[in-house]
């Protein structure tokens, strides 16, 4: 290779790492507005073999937990069952559950598979809008929104496991707020 088309190829290399850093950081400032006491971001998904599309973020009125989980992560496995005694407890109360499976698009049967234990809403991340949560990098990551859309439990930090003892300390004080 000639050296022009050496710094030519270097110089289109150094671009697209640019390009990438940027895209990286301007990705982690946009989440970096996700901090509990602050308005909750908009998600948005269509259920699972549903044409039913939620919205949730401020004004729904709700109470809602969205989970991010997948059909191969164990202590996602572990705690939705507890998820799901919670939500069966205080559904009439305002509680609503979102958990959006970050599984691919070739796992959709597992899924559906699991989905079947459960009466909460569950969507694919295929079908789903939550850009303003940032990246969703661990499993499971649980988000906890008031009845106003302010963020009480940012899946990004802190233990990112539930059980009922912690929706017990967490949510249910927010159900009894106007």
């Amino acid at each position: 290779m000639r050296e022009p088309q050496k710094v030519q190829s270097l110089a289109m290399i150094f671009r697209y790492l640019l390009l990438a850093c940027a895209l990286t950081f301007t990705c982690n400032a946009y989440a970096a507005d996700l901090a509990v006491g602050k308005p909750m971001p908009i998600v948005e998904a269509t259920l699972l073999d549903s044409a039913q599309h939620v919205k949730i973020g401020p004004g729904s009125g709700r109470v809602t937990i969205i989970n991010f989980w997948a059909s191969w992560c164990v202590p996602c496995r572990v705690e939705m069952p507890a998820i799901q005694a919670y939500y069966d407890k205080y559904k009439s109360q305002g509680l609503e559950v979102l958990a959006i499976s970050m599984d691919d698009p070739h796992d959709v049967a597992d899924v559906r598979k699991i989905a079947q234990s459960y009466s909460f809403a569950i969507a694919l991340k295929t079908d789903s809008d939550f850009k303003g949560l940032g990246r969703i990098w661990r499993m499971p990551s649980t988000f906890v929104i008031d009845r106003n859309g302010i963020l009480r439990k940012n899946g990004q930090e802190g233990v990112p496991t539930v059980d009922l003892g912690s929706l017990e300390t967490l949510v249910t004080p927010l159900l009894s707020q106007p």
